[in-house]
C-alpha cells in the first residue's frame, strides 16, 4: 500500500466509521421502506432509453427467476448520478419492495455510503439479476450470462464515471472469471462498456461484510478511495 493510505486508518476516523455502520444493524431485521419519492429531472433520451431497458427486461420469456419473483428490481438512486453501485441480486426484501438494497444489507450500504458523505440522491443502484433467486441462493453461471448484456446496457446508458462493484459475483461478471475479489478490491481500472469509459472499483458486498465484520477495514480504504476520486 502506498504512503498516501496511511490516514485510512486513522483512529478518530475508523472509531465514527465504525459506530455509524454498525449502530443498530444487527438487531434490526425490518425492511427499509424506499419506495421512490423523486422525480430526478434527466434528458428525454436517458428516460427513453431506461423505459425501453426495463421493457427489454420484463419481456424476456422461459427464465425461471423471473417466474417466481414478486417484482422485478431495476433500480434506485439518482439517474443523473456519476457513481453509480452494482450489486448481485435481489433478495426478499427487494422482491418484495422491487427496489434494491432495502434488507440488512441494504441498512449498511447505506451507513457506508453516509460514511463518504453519499445517499442515495447521489448514487444510481442496481443489480447483475433483476430477479430474486431462490432462497437468495448466487445466481448460476447461465442466469448471469443471459442477464449480461442488460446491466451492460443499463451501464451504458446512465454512463457514470466511476462504477463500484460490489462482491464477486458483480466482479466475476463484469471483469472476469480468472480474478479473486481479495487481490482485485482497492483498486482502480479503467473499462468500457458500450460507449461509456468509466473507472472501475471492487470492494466487499455489505452481505459479506456482516458476515465478516473484520472485513469492514478493508472496506473503508475502498470507500476512502471512491470519495476522494476526482469525477
Amino acid at each position: 500500500m502506498k504512503s498516501n493510505n496511511k490516514n485510512f486508518f486513522s483512529p478518530i476516523k475508523l472509531i465514527k466509521y465504525y459506530k455509524l455502520i454498525n449502530h443498530n444493524l444487527i438487531y434490526n431485521n425490518k425492511a427499509i421502506n424506499r419506495y421512490k419519492k423523486d422525480n430526478f429531472a434527466i434528458s428525454a433520451d436517458k428516460t427513453d432509453n431506461l423505459k425501453k431497458l426495463k421493457k427489454s427486461i420484463n419481456e424476456i420469456k422461459n427464465c425461471s427467476l423471473k417466474n417466481n419473483a414478486t417484482n422485478m428490481v431495476f433500480s434506485d438512486g439518482n439517474p443523473k448520478s456519476k457513481i453509480m453501485i452494482i450489486g448481485e441480486a435481489p433478495g426478499a426484501n427487494e422482491d418484495e419492495e422491487g427496489l434494491p438494497f432495502v434488507g440488512r444489507a441494504g441498512a449498511l450500504l447505506d451507513k457506508m455510503l453516509a460514511a463518504i458523505d453519499l445517499d442515495r440522491k447521489k448514487v444510481y443502484i442496481s443489480n447483475i439479476i433483476n430477479y430474486r433467486p431462490p432462497d437468495n441462493r448466487r445466481p448460476t453461471d447461465q442466469e448471469i450470462k443471459r442477464y449480461l448484456p442488460f446491466i451492460t446496457r443499463h451501464i451504458e446508458i446512465i454512463n457514470p464515471k466511476i462504477l463500484v462493484l460490489l462482491g464477486s459475483t458483480a466482479m466475476n461478471a463484469l471483469i472476469g472469471n480468472d480474478i479473486v475479489i481479495s487481490k482485485m478490491r482497492g483498486k482502480w481500472m479503467e473499462k468500457k462498456f458500450g460507449r461509456c469509459k468509466t473507472s472501475v472499483i471492487i470492494t466487499f458486498h455489505p452481505a459479506f461484510l456482516m458476515r465478516q465484520p473484520a472485513q469492514k477495514k478493508m472496506a473503508w480504504i475502498d470507500l476512502k478511495m471512491i470519495r476522494d476520486k476526482k469525477i
